[in-house]
């Protein structure tokens, strides 16, 4: 019987993380997507409010680094996706070889993608005062 067939269960639980993956990546890059966009509309904002005369408070604004940490954010959500579809074709040939090699390159990403937005919050709140 193929390699395939005896480990129908193993393949589809591959299928099922490499999913959560994808799913983890695009929700990453919808928050770098809107964080940027959020820069954008406080500059805009800030803009609109300078050309009528109103409030002129200039100090570094947090559209800088939303802006920053958006792109940032949205490169890094798209780089998961693509190394979780690696990983995923090459967990299958190792189920299939009836081996399995750990890997933490995407753990690690992802905890550098949460580290890197607790440091974004932290700093916008900061600068927010």
């Amino acid at each position: 019987m193929h390699p395939r067939v005896l480990n129908r269960r193993t393949h589809m639980a591959n299928e099922r993380t490499f999913l959560a993956w994808i799913r983890t990546s695009i929700g990453i890059m919808a928050f770098g997507f809107v964080l940027e966009k959020f820069g954008l509309f406080l500059k805009q904002y800030a803009f609109i409010i300078d050309a009528s005369g109103g409030l002129k408070i200039h100090r570094v604004s947090a559209t800088e680094y939303s802006s920053f940490w958006g792109v940032f954010l949205v490169g890094l959500g798209a780089l998961m996706g693509v190394l979780a579809f690696f990983r995923y074709k090459s967990v299958e040939k190792q189920i299939d070889e009836n081996r399995y090699e750990r890997s933490l390159l995407l753990d690690a990403m992802l905890t550098i993608a949460v580290l890197a937005t607790g440091i974004f919050l932290v700093v916008y709140l900061v600068h927010s005062f």
